[in-house]
């Protein structure tokens, strides 16, 4: 299904975001914002849903009164390595400043565009297993490569250091040779958090903004008021609330640690978005973080960028993950990769350095 044709639905029904916009799609001049509600619900959605309430969020419940997080790191990344690869898409590691990357190239990939890719995880647990298979759909279906970052997590490390990872990722793809106007910067609940941060830092640091950012039921504010008291905190079918309450105040003992100052780093809906490329931003319904990528959404169209908001008809958080089994999932992932190829330019003829031999196979 095309997002062009997707449906639009009274905005009330998820919580007053919806109306009749635009589509983003083109080149940037004719990105405009616009908010979408989009049909879910499928056998199979329901299926997961529920086996995902009376198994998954009972142990995230636990984990909240327990929070240890060094195994947690540890034991849901190496478990995830027996995830088979998805089939025509490569990958090998390679080394960034501080942590590792995958370089991940689908057989139909060209290096005319590519993903930096930050996955989820609450910024405790999470990797390069966890998300392989939903970035080699992603480079599967945009047709391009993605660097996905093994970036520092919590509590070892802060947050600000997962940033910096990400920075290094950038350069990373710049080094060998890739333009700004080739590469998206995307990321997934926490990763969504990140993928803000990095594309704002990069200003700071005098680097040029990438074509676009993609964020998939994005993290976008540390503080949980907001989120514990809308309704989706009680519809959410994965995270409890004392999960996110466990997260936070982890957060904040380990800025203590760090910095000596017990307060939450910056989020990215308080920060002056003005300069930030197009955006597109997926939610489900019932998805916790539905308020946080609302909100998002606003403050990006009220500082003038191009965005556009996907919420999707009952789909949980990262419901992407799950496009093994999901319509719904493999069609949002499409509208990712529709989404890519608008704002990479380099596709629509711009002349651009050819990356570096050094990544373009894949064994």
């Amino acid at each position: 299904m095309s997002a062009v044709s997707s449906v639009e639905q009274p905005g009330a029904a998820v919580g007053g975001v919806g109306g009749n916009h635009t589509h983003c799609v083109g080149s940037e001049s004719h990105l405009v914002p616009r908010s979408s509600f989009l049909p879910g619900n499928s056998i199979q959605s329901k299926l997961l849903t529920h086996a995902l309430r009376v198994t998954v969020k009972p142990v995230l419940g636990v984990w909240a009164r327990i929070p240890s997080t060094r195994w947690a790191a540890r034991v849901v990344d190496q478990a995830a390595r027996v995830l088979p690869p998805l089939d025509g898409v490569g990958h090998r590691r390679v080394r960034l400043t501080d942590c590792d990357a995958d370089w991940i190239q689908a057989h139909n990939a060209d290096l005319h565009s590519v993903v930096l890719y930050l996955h989820g995880g609450g910024f405790l647990t999470g990797g390069l297993n966890t998300h392989r298979r939903l970035a080699s759909r992603i480079s599967q279906s945009a047709e391009a490569s993605v660097l996905s970052v093994n970036y520092r997590l919590m509590p070892a490390h802060t947050i600000g250091d997962a940033v910096a990872d990400g920075i290094a990722g950038y350069r990373w793809l710049l080094a060998r040779g890739f333009v700004p106007a080739q590469i998206v910067i995307a990321g997934d609940s926490a990763g969504g958090y990140l993928a803000f941060m990095v594309a704002l830092a990069l200003a700071d640091l005098d680097l040029p903004r990438p074509a676009g950012l993609v964020a998939l039921s994005p993290l976008t504010d540390l503080d949980p008021t907001a989120k514990l008291q809308h309704p989706a905190s009680a519809r959410c079918p994965i995270l409890p609330s004392s999960a996110l309450v466990a997260m936070t105040a982890l957060t904040a003992r380990v800025e203590l640690r760090a910095r000596g100052v017990s307060e939450l780093p910056p989020s990215p809906v308080d920060a002056d978005l003005r300069g930030l490329p197009p955006v597109l931003l997926q939610v489900g319904s019932t998805d916790m973080l539905y308020p946080d990528a609302s909100l998002m959404f606003d403050r990006l169209t009220d500082a003038g960028i191009p965005a556009s908001l996907e919420i999707w008809d009952g789909q949980f958080h990262v419901f992407h993950v799950a496009a093994d089994f999901l319509p719904e999932a493999r069609r949002a992932i499409g509208h990712v990769a529709e989404f890519i190829r608008a704002v990479t330019t380099v596709r629509n003829g711009d002349s651009a350095p050819a990356p570096l031999d050094s990544v373009r196979e894949i064994a």
